[in-house]
C-alpha cells in the first residue's frame, strides 16, 4: 500500500518583481561581465533561441502557446544584447525556457525536456548572480532542477540534483520565508531525495520534510496541498518503522500513533478540497487508522473544568477526543461505580458529578503555544475561546505539535463551510 506525494507547486507568471529588481542592481562593485563574457552569453542566448524554434507542441492549443513563448524569447534575447545585466529579461527567459519544456512531446528526442531545462538553470543562476534577491528565480531554478531529477529517476545524478533543488529552495525561502508554496515544494524534494539516499541517511531527511511541510500549513492553514503531504510523509515513516519493528525506544511515538496522525491530515486535506480524487483515492486506504467516529483521540493534562488557573497538583491527565463539533474531555468512570448494580435507584450508587472540559469549534478564537511560567511544565497548548483561555498539556512536543494542527485544521476546514464534508468522514 502506498500513497503518493502531490506535484509541486507550479511556477511563477513572468511579472517583474520591481523592490526585488531594485534591491539586486543596488550593486556598487563593478560589472561582473567582461566583453568575453558577453560574447559567451550572446552564444548560450542563440543556443537558447534555437531550443525554442524547435519545439512545436503535442497539440494545437499547445502550438499556439509556444508561438507565444518563441516570440517573447526574442524579446528577452534583444534586451540582454542591450544589456546584458538585465536580470529581468534574464529570468523571464528562463521562465519562458522552462514552460517551453512542458511543451515538449513526450516521444520528442529534438530538442529534449532535459535540455530546455538545462538551459533554464543557466539562465537561472545568471539572474540570481545579478539580483542575489531574487527569490522568484530561486524558487523557480529549484523546480527546474526538480524536473531534471525525476528524468533520471532513482540515480546517483538524480540525488545530487534533488540535493541542488532543496538548497535553491532554502535560498528562496530565506529571501522571503512567509512562501508556504517554497516550503511545500521544499519538503517534497526532501521526500523525493529521502528514497535514494542510504537507509542511515533517510530519517533525517524526512524528519526535515515533515518540518517543512508543517511550516507551510502554519503560514496558510487551507493549503490542502501541504496538508496531504504532511500526511503522505508521516505515512511513509510509518512504513519504515513497522518494517523494522516499532520505535526505537519508548520516548519516540509508535507506527499506529504516525498511522493515525497521517489519516487526519489526508482527511483534512479531503475536506478542504473534496472533489480531489488524489486525496479521496487515498482516504479510503486510511479512514480506517482514525479513532472513528472521532478524528483525534488522545491524552492531555489538564486543569478542572472552568479553572483554567487551578493549582499545579489539580492538573490531571486524561482523555480528549476531537471531532468536526469541538474538543471534549472523556471523564472515565471509576471502576468501584461501574461494578455497582446497574438496577439500583439508590443514590449511593450513581457515580459523582464531573465537569468534563468542551470547546466547541466555532467559539474558537485562536490555538497557540504557551510558555507561561506559571503553568504546569511541558508543552503547553493555549485555546483562547470567546468564554475565556483554555491550557492543556501534551505529553511531548511532538504530540503538542498534532494536536496543535488537527485543531486548527478542523477549525479551519469550520471556516471555508466545510464541517459536514469532514463529519461524512468520522461518523
Amino acid at each position: 500500500m502506498s500513497i503518493n506525494a502531490t506535484d509541486s507547486d507550479p511556477k511563477g507568471d513572468q511579472s517583474k518583481n520591481e523592490n526585488q529588481r531594485k534591491i539586486g542592481n543596488a550593486n556598487d562593485h563593478d560589472s561582473p561581465y567582461s566583453e568575453e563574457s558577453t560574447q559567451q552569453q550572446t552564444e548560450h542566448g542563440n543556443a537558447a533561441l534555437e531550443l525554442i524554434n524547435s519545439v512545436t507542441g503535442a497539440d494545437e492549443e499547445g502550438r499556439s502557446r509556444q508561438r507565444i513563448l518563441t516570440y517573447a524569447a526574442k524579446r528577452y534575447a534583444s534586451a540582454l544584447k542591450r544589456d546584458p545585466e538585465d536580470c529581468d529579461a534574464l529570468y523571464n527567459w528562463a521562465l519562458v525556457l522552462q514552460e517551453s519544456a512542458d511543451n515538449v512531446s513526450p516521444d520528442s528526442t529534438s530538442p529534449s525536456k532535459e535540455s530546455l531545462l538545462e538551459e533554464a538553470c543557466k539562465k537561472y543562476e545568471e539572474a540570481t548572480h545579478l539580483c542575489p534577491t531574487l527569490n522568484d528565480a530561486y524558487y523557480n531554478w529549484a523546480i527546474a532542477i526538480s524536473d531534471r531529477a525525476k528524468i533520471r529517476g532513482r540515480t546517483k545524478e538524480a540525488e545530487e540534483l534533488w540535493k541542488e533543488a532543496t538548497k535553491n529552495y532554502e535560498k528562496a525561502v530565506q529571501i522571503n520565508w512567509n512562501s508556504p508554496q517554497a516550503l511545500n515544494n521544499w519538503g517534497l524534494a526532501l521526500q523525493e531525495l529521502s528514497a535514494i539516499v542510504p537507509a542511515r541517511e533517510k530519517e533525517s531527511i524526512v524528519r526535515t520534510a515533515i518540518n517543512k511541510f508543517r511550516a507551510a500549513i502554519q503560514l496558510q492553514f487551507d493549503f490542502h496541498r501541504a496538508t496531504y503531504n504532511l500526511g503522505t510523509v508521516l505515512y511513509g515513516l510509518a512504513e519504515d518503522m513497522s518494517r523494522i519493528g516499532g520505535a526505537a525506544n519508548a520516548k519516540e511515538v509508535s507506527p499506529d500513533e504516525l498511522y493515525s496522525q497521517s489519516a487526519i491530515y489526508i482527511a483534512a486535506a479531503h475536506a478542504l478540497k473534496p472533489n480531489y480524487l488524489v486525496y479521496t483515492s487515498a482516504l479510503k486506504l486510511v479512514r480506517s487508522m482514525l479513532p472513528l467516529p472521532y478524528l483525534k483521540d488522545g491524552y492531555l493534562t489538564a486543569p478542572p473544568a472552568g479553572n483554567p488557573l487551578a493549582s499545579h497538583t489539580d492538573w490531571k491527565r486524561s482523555r480528549f477526543v476531537l471531532n468536526h463539533e469541538g474538543l471534549l474531555q472523556i471523564i472515565e468512570i471509576e471502576q468501584r461505580y461501574m461494578s455497582r448494580s446497574l438496577s439500583s435507584n439508590s443514590e449511593d450508587t450513581m457515580s459523582p458529578s464531573r465537569q468534563a472540559i468542551k470547546v466547541d469549534i466555532p467559539d474558537i478564537v485562536s490555538v497557540s503555544a504557551c510558555t507561561d511560567l506559571t503553568l504546569p511544565p511541558g508543552a503547553c497548548l493555549s485555546i483562547d475561546t470567546i468564554h475565556g483561555p483554555l491550557y492543556l498539556i501534551a505529553d511531548s512536543w511532538e504530540l503538542f505539535d498534532w494536536w496543535l494542527d488537527a485543531i486548527r485544521l478542523v477549525y479551519t476546514i469550520y471556516a471555508k463551510g466545510k464541517s459536514d464534508v469532514l463529519a461524512g468522514i468520522i461518523t
